[in-house]
């Protein structure tokens, strides 16, 4: 076996994947498969901004367990990559040499292992989604599989879309036939021999975490950032105070930071109020100015949407909040949107009861789950036709649906832009050898059958 490992760098945490695949066939689809996962304990590595250094020692713990979880005898040959994405676009975008400084510290940190260290890098957000997609049609074999005689076959399938859902960005990326208006849009790949178009569209500020910031701040807003403020998004009964740098703190709200000093507390209620939260929900989103023949929203070109999706990450964990913890089914948006509704009725004490083991993400259900129906309804346009399409999960397979997997196949180049050759494999010998020796014991057995049956008939005469 071969061994690969990835550090998801996200903007909420880092999670460190350890990938195997058997040597011989590295360049077979589908063969490539998560042997071990671990999760970097505390935030993520744009965190740690005042202190780079120990983004670098938060890695340690994960790293000790991939020293353990690889063969000794493999760690010299064991790639290691780190791919931060938006949590360090945005330090990026705030200050650049901090973030140089962070990702120093991470580099340092894993020169320190005795793997093939191959780099860490800030992912592009076009990159992050079309690394998504190929992990999860490769996992999925709808780019080339083995036949059963060892042939190549291309299925007669068409590929999976992709969304993702992360703490700072959220992504598409499909096939499509269509036109791709903005050519930022669209990226050309080849791969095992087929040439693919590909929408793309990455959303800065339009994560989780992001989301619930510029709620915060519109929310402020909109009542002159008084001591104590209402929050329709909230549970009844739910109630915090925070210090104004805890919502300010990033480029996706710096431009409405207020002239009041940032070390000031605000006092916010939770009134549990579906319609208003939905009404401010919507504010995040710009559906008015397209300079294209369709739009997504804030002016960024979509192609209608076509095929199945499957939407994993924070998509996953939301509908499964829906389904497993509220009983509600998801299949069509007037679900999710009946869904979310009953989740912002619901007061503090039941969702409590209900799920106390989430308490620390509790409260924002209601406003993710708005957020989630106005984002593939009204922004990617999924109506009660596609909406089922979707897929809402977060593995194939034992395999975790992320960029992580397809940014080490590309950078493996384990997935050939030419069509593997067709010669007879070693696989597709011992089949004809099994098949012919199969015919001669049949043949053999028929045989003998047919004499024991004429001898038995002339001794009974």
């Amino acid at each position: 076996l071969q061994y690969g490992i990835v550090l998801d760098a996200g903007s909420s945490h880092t999670a460190m994947f350890i990938y195997k695949w058997p040597a011989d066939k590295e360049n077979d689809t589908g063969v490539v498969s998560e042997h071990s996962m671990c999760d970097v304990e505390g935030p993520g590595i744009s965190s740690y901004s005042s202190n780079p250094l120990a983004a670098g020692t938060s890695l340690v713990h994960c790293l000790n367990q991939a020293l353990r979880d690889v063969p000794k005898e493999k760690h010299v040959g064991t790639p290691l990559y780190l791919g931060a994405t938006a949590g360090m676009r945005l330090l990026n975008i705030a200050d650049p040499q901090v973030s140089d400084a962070v990702l120093r510290a991470v580099a340092a940190m894993l020169k320190t292992y005795p793997f093939d260290f191959r780099g860490a890098k800030i992912l592009s957000g076009e990159e992050e989604g079309v690394f998504g997609w190929v992990t999860a049609n490769y996992l999925l074999e709808n780019f080339i599989k083995r036949g059963w005689l060892g042939e190549w076959i291309q299925p007669q399938k068409k590929t999976l879309g992709a969304m993702d859902f992360g703490g700072a960005s959220t992504q598409i990326t499909f096939e499509t036939r269509d036109m791709i208006e903005n050519p930022r849009n669209e990226v050309m790949l080849k791969l095992y021999g087929q040439a693919y178009k590909v929408y793309t569209q990455s959303f800065l500020c339009y994560g989780r975490d992001q989301v619930l910031k510029r709620l915060l701040s519109k929310l402020l807003q909109d009542k002159s950032y008084q001591e104590t403020v209402s929050h329709p998004c909230w549970p009844m009964g739910y109630n915090k105070s925070l210090l104004l740098s805890s919502i300010y703190d990033s480029p996706c709200t710096e431009k409405e930071r207020p002239s009041l000093a940032l070390n000031t507390t605000v006092t916010l209620v939770g009134t549990g109020n579906g319609n208003l939260c939905a009404l401010h929900i919507s504010k995040l989103f710009d559906f008015t100015n397209c300079s294209f023949s369709h739009c997504s929203f804030d002016g960024v070109f979509q192609p209608k949407v076509s095929g199945n999706f499957i939407a994993f990450s924070a998509f996953f964990y939301t509908v499964d909040f829906i389904q497993s913890v509220m009983g509600r089914p998801v299949h069509l948006p007037s679900d999710l949107k009946d869904a979310a509704e009953t989740i912002c009725a619901t007061s503090w004490s039941e969702l409590l009861l209900k799920a106390p083991k989430l308490e620390k993400r509790l409260p924002d259900y209601c406003a993710v789950s708005t957020f989630v129906y106005f984002l593939t309804t009204k922004g990617y346009s999924f109506n009660n036709h596609s909406f089922p399409n979707i897929a809402f999960q977060k593995k194939a397979g034992e395999t975790s649906i992320g960029w992580a997997l397809g940014y080490m196949l590309n950078l493996t180049n384990m997935i050939p832009a030419e069509k593997p050759s067709s010669h007879k494999s070693i696989l597709y010998n011992y089949w004809v050898i099994l098949i012919l020796l199969f015919v001669v014991t049949t043949l053999t057995t028929l045989m003998t059958a047919i004499c024991l049956l004429q001898h038995s008939k002339s001794s009974i005469i």
